[in-house]
């Protein structure tokens, strides 16, 4: 047995589980779920059945039913004295690629390979004695690479020297190091809600709490919400998404950036810009000018929502002594970032401009048919529009996105409930539908969405397709 969640995270992670009946169904049902996209990880021990009751409001024969439910469908083991502990899942985790003919996985919100890209690697593979003759082993990165970064940087408003860049695995270990080297555990970390989960995983990962700040694709960043969180909590860093948010889409407006900006340095607190989304622009200049340009932001980026998720090549941009401390973190978790892929990124920085002009026609073209699709069959759907990013932020007509996902996943086509990109739990009344698939592939995710979306409904409690002032 690897781990425990306690009664009170389980029931915030379950968020909106009881839109219908039988309640123990409904329980199991988002437990399901819940290990289907490894929110549990395999062998954790759930809580006792007196615990969950207690905590939900439940009888404990209802709780002692949705186990016997997780126990009939494989999804946990109970041992008499020793409790009930989830079990690995056998075919459909969250990342696997969909190896069925009609299968459809839109779990992971990232466009196929860059058609360049193999051509780049096999230049990079003609001076491989060069490569291979270095040490492999530099936790900062190599010089031409983090060169590259700086003058992407500079011309987009940001001057910055190598120095004050670190390369790393990705952009989830950079903001790993970075979580792992500020923040002690007790820390107070504000977040966006819905947001990217596996930021904030890497967070409480690192023993923080998070103050959630709403973002929603009408309104963007809830302003007050935000000036509270950190007037109150003092929080020690702030992770935002602040262009093509993932996963509503929304970029901030200056004046969201200014008041973030200014709340964030009456509080004390480090600002930590993601930038992985901000060049995928669709209906606006491919060249941004980046978010905080005129503030001093620590900033992680990646080439994997723009070249390839494949390519495991991402960064940190900050001051000297703070990426000193996270070079000196470092070596417990990795050594260095390899070297191969290293050369590999620094070519395709200088062909950026060609990259991003691709990338915004494939994304066109998926997010057009996404639309499309969702207001033909599903008119009753709130879907907004965005100018770039790689997803739609969709909103349903009951707070049921947990129900429609696990029934999608009976007819082949895998999607992320809203809840998974909560801070607590909520955001059942939403879908994260990506446009980083083909266009036909998309059409047929909406359509069996469509289908199934009636029967989802009518298995719902009343109450619940009444109420608009929950989960959204």
């Amino acid at each position: 047995m690897d781990s425990r969640i306690t009664a009170r995270r389980l029931a915030a992670s379950l968020g909106g589980w009881r839109a219908r009946e039988p309640a123990y169904e409904a329980l199991a049902d988002g437990i399901r779920l819940l290990c289907l996209d490894n929110r549990i990880a395999a062998r954790t021990a759930l809580p006792a059945e007196r615990e969950l009751a207690a905590e939900l409001g439940l009888s404990r024969a209802t709780v002692a039913a949705a186990y016997r439910s997780l126990r009939d469908s494989g999804h946990i083991l109970s041992v008499r004295g020793s409790g009930s502990i989830t079990l690995p899942q056998a075919g459909r985790e969250p990342g696997r690629v969909a190896v069925g003919a009609d299968e459809i996985d839109l779990q992971q919100a990232s466009p196929a390979a860059w058609p360049g890209l193999a051509a780049v690697m096999s230049e990079v593979a003609q001076d491989a004695a060069t490569i291979v003759s270095r040490a492999g082993y530099d936790v900062r990165g190599s010089l031409a690479l983090r060169s590259a970064i700086a003058d992407y940087y500079g011309a987009r408003g940001v001057p910055t020297r190598p120095d004050e860049v670190l390369v790393t695995t990705g952009a989830q270990s950079a903001i790993h190091l970075l979580a792992q080297t500020l923040l002690r555990r007790g820390d107070r970390v504000l977040i966006e809600t819905p947001t990217y989960p596996h930021a904030a995983e890497a967070l409480r990962g690192a023993g923080a709490r998070l103050v959630g700040v709403p973002v929603s694709t009408a309104e963007g960043w809830d302003l007050d919400r935000a000036a509270q969180g950190f007037a109150r909590t003092r929080p020690r860093l702030a992770y935002l998404m602040p262009t093509y948010q993932n996963p509503t889409g929304r970029s901030m407006s200056d004046v969201e950036q200014a008041e973030i900006a200014r709340t964030a340095d009456e509080a004390g607190t480090t600002l930590i810009v993601d930038d992985t989304t901000a060049d995928l622009a669709i209906d606006e200049a491919l060249v941004r000018g980046a978010a905080f340009a005129s503030h001093p932001v620590v900033r992680v980026g990646s080439l994997g929502k723009t070249v390839w998720g494949g390519l495991r090549i991402g960064w940190i941009r900050g001051d000297e002594e703070l990426l000193a401390d996270v070079a000196a973190a470092r070596p417990p978790r990795d050594l260095g970032t390899p070297e191969f892929e290293q050369v590999v990124a620094t070519g395709v920085l200088a062909r950026m401009p060609e990259v991003l002009a691709q990338r915004a026609q494939v994304l066109r073209e998926g997010r057009d048919a996404v639309a499309s699709a969702l207001r033909a069959l599903l008119p009753q759907w709130r879907v907004p529009h965005v100018g770039g990013g790689v997803a739609l932020w969709v909103e349903l007509d009951a707070p049921l996105s947990t129900g429609l996902v696990l029934a999608a996943r009976e007819h082949g086509v895998y999607l992320s409930a809203g809840s998974r990109f909560a801070v607590d739990g909520t955001h059942d009344r939403h879908l994260r539908i990506p446009f980083t698939a083909p266009a036909t592939d998309l059409e047929r995710a909406v359509a069996t969405l469509a289908a199934v979306w009636p029967d989802v409904r009518a298995g719902a409690r009343a109450a619940v397709l009444d109420r608009r002032d929950i989960l959204v």
